[in-house]
């Protein structure tokens, strides 16, 4: 039973965490964002663990998007969906 409370208590405290570290990423307007560097595999990591935020904000924001539109293709896709893996618990236990 005392593990169990102890991971309640830990969930709100990762939560706050993952709050405080995503509220430091960084958007730019799509044009600034064509010009600039483009995102690579550690980008697409970084937008792939904070998409769920993303998307909540893109909802009320259009200047949040979900998705880097400046991006170098194919390592950037792999860097997304393994982030988003990361974050959902991509390697749960299906057995």
């Amino acid at each position: 039973m005392k593990k169990l409370n102890s991971r309640f208590k830990l969930i709100p405290i990762l939560a706050v965490l993952v709050f405080f570290l995503t509220s430091c990423a960084e958007s730019l307007p799509v044009k600034e964002c064509i010009e600039a560097d483009s995102y690579g595999f550690f980008g697409g990591l970084w937008h792939g663990i904070i998409a769920p935020f993303s998307f909540v904000a893109s909802l009320f924001m259009d200047s949040v998007a979900l998705y880097a539109v400046n991006n170098n293709g194919g390592w950037y896709d792999f860097g997304f969906v393994l982030g988003a893996g990361i974050l959902f618990g991509g390697s749960g236990k299906a057995s």
